[in-house]
């Protein structure tokens, strides 16, 4: 599908041209710095040089003197405590940090993580008879919690308190909990919005150790699981984010928690990660426990504290995540094979595919699979528990979330936020929600946005390029949602030499601009469209990420090619 190209606008340039001189960079990099919101020295310093000294006071968050009192009084008065969590990365990591945490001050706490396919999203009302049977009086509820306000209500009936430490949106009413640690709650001061749920109990640490006069190692020994949550979460990659994210990979390739480093070893790659290597090869399989099995898999491996063992449950889980990736490549077939049969699926602006027998655990890869393929918003369901469950996934700009909202009397529950969301409808409603969700979608959603985009944030000349451009760029990663790696256009390139296929629809080329050297790129997935289109002495434009190269230990400057135009 092609894609439009988007410049971004320009920022201030006499703001421009001070900041090039002062930090002695290009002015098209110092250019993308504006664009980002940095306009001094002061400001640059601060982004490429993470400080961990400039986190927030964790007791600006509303509850936290509150949640922190009632954790003394249970680790004090010998109480049970159970650490609660979401089945996904960022809830067994958030899971993990907790139970591992609080461990050191207690011998009287659990950890419990919902069965995915059995009870589904969130605080459950099995969880809270588990807590109930086994003598637990305070639940602390992880990256789940906001919206469950009859599960709490529940729990209180019994006596077991709860801390919620949340990063969705709160409904109308909040949960009756001892405290809720959640800085989307509208009475809530503190002031970055965006943390993961794992960087609130990141920030619960904090707190505990402030409070108790503890080292700062006591928490920050957690930052791998942070950064991991992080990336897999897909939250925003500035203020405490990027320093968070920026620390962690640094513990991770140089420290990482035995269970992470067994990670690490199995997958075939054990140093240089990137927030982007998270994402697609750690992330992956820890989801796997949850998607093909039980999450306990997964909290279980980031615990342990013997290799032996944690090269076990690292095992397990690369071989559920093997399962998994049979099971999305063979309903994902199955879902497109169901819209190319229907012509009216074909030509809607929006995607709900359904089937009884698909994996739960599945779907939501999947919805993203035919969001990429149609970029249209998506919803993909199948049956659990005489229901239909379902994952939703949306197109940027678009606000799947209040697209959701306006079908809330037909849904029996869903929660997410913009870009994703899960739900769970009656089986006699789905035709009604079908029509409804299009319905929705079309009125709002515009032609621009069912279009992808490749935003670019400057056009530079090839002969800008070198060694020090390249290591500015990569000073500003990690990369992520709000900084992303830039993006840059040439026009009236040619090609340099013949280009030729790797791998089986890979391209590689080489390029060249008037009074530029030449410059290797890599252009995945474009061979079948571009091998016989490009011509020598054709000119054509380039839009591409900068990135170095390493071969049999060699390094060396390649273009990344995002997409390729004719003159």
């Amino acid at each position: 599908m092609k894609k439009r190209w988007v410049q971004a606008l320009q920022g201030n340039k006499e703001t421009t041209a001070l900041l090039a001189q002062q930090l002695n960079i290009d002015s098209s990099l110092a250019q993308i710095l504006v664009q980002r919101g940095i306009s001094s020295f002061e400001e640059a310093r601060q982004y490429f040089r993470p400080d961990m000294g400039r986190l927030h006071d964790p007791f600006l968050m509303k509850d936290m003197d509150k949640a922190i009192e009632r954790i003394d009084k249970a680790i004090n008065s010998r109480e049970k405590i159970l650490v609660y969590g979401d089945y996904d990365v960022d809830g067994t990591t958030s899971v993990a940090l907790a139970f591992s945490f609080f461990s050191q001050f207690t011998d009287q706490i659990g950890y419990y993580i919902p069965d995915r396919h059995k009870e589904g999203y969130g605080i459950s009302t099995a969880g809270i008879d588990y807590a109930n049977a086994n003598g637990i009086s305070l639940i602390i509820a992880l990256d789940c919690g906001i919206k469950s306000t009859d599960k709490i209500a529940y729990a209180n009936s019994l006596n077991i308190d709860f801390i919620i430490c949340d990063h969705h949106l709160p409904g109308e009413v909040l949960p009756a909990a001892v405290a809720i640690l959640d800085p989307k709650r509208k009475d809530c001061p503190y002031p970055f919005k965006e943390l993961a749920g794992c960087g609130i109990g990141f920030k619960l640490a904090q707190a505990y150790c402030l409070q108790h006069r503890l080292p700062q190692e006591q928490y920050e020994r957690y930052l791998d699981l942070v950064m991991v949550s992080i990336a897999a979460d897909i939250v925003p990659i500035e203020d405490e984010n990027r320093i968070l994210a920026y620390h962690g990979l640094i513990k991770l390739n140089s420290n990482p928690c035995i269970g992470l480093k067994a990670l690490m070893d199995i997958s075939g790659k054990n140093k240089d990660y990137t927030l982007t290597d998270v994402v697609f090869t750690l992330a992956p399989r820890i989801n796997a426990a949850g998607r093909m099995d039980h999450a306990n898999q997964a909290v279980k491996m980031l615990l342990c504290t013997e290799d032996n063992l944690a090269q076990e449950q690292s095992l397990l889980i690369n071989l559920q995540n093997t399962e998994r990736k049979t099971s999305d490549q063979n309903m994902t077939a199955e879902a497109l094979a169901l819209i190319a049969e229907c012509e009216i699926l074909i030509n809607k602006k929006t995607t709900v595919v359904y089937h009884e027998s698909w994996n739960k655990g599945v779907i939501g890869i999947v919805a993203s699979r035919l969001t990429e393929k149609y970029y249209r918003p998506t919803v993909v369901l199948t049956k659990s528990n005489g229901l239909l469950t379902g994952s939703a996934r949306s197109v940027a700009g678009f606000d799947l979330y209040e697209a959701l909202l306006g079908c809330e009397d037909l849904l029996v529950q869903f929660g997410g936020h913009k870009f994703a969301a899960g739900l769970t409808i009656k089986a006699e409603d789905i035709g009604f929600f079908t029509e409804r969700f299009e319905n929705i979608v079309a009125a709002t959603i515009t032609e621009d946005l069912l279009c992808p985009e490749i935003s670019i944030d400057n056009e530079i000349r090839l002969r800008q390029i070198d060694g020090k451009f390249q290591r500015i760029i990569a000073q500003m990663a990690p990369f992520g949602p709000h900084n992303m790696a830039p993006v840059f256009v040439s026009h009236e390139v040619f090609l340099a030499s013949k280009p030729y296929v790797v791998g089986t629809k890979h391209l590689k080329l080489a390029i060249k601009q008037q009074n530029s050297s030449i410059f290797e790129c890599i252009a995945f997935g474009m061979a079948e469209e571009y091998e016989q289109l490009l011509q020598p002495n054709q000119p054509f434009s380039v839009c591409y990420t900068i990135e170095e190269n390493i071969w049999k230990a060699q390094k060396r400057l390649q273009l990344n090619i995002k997409e390729i135009k004719l003159n």
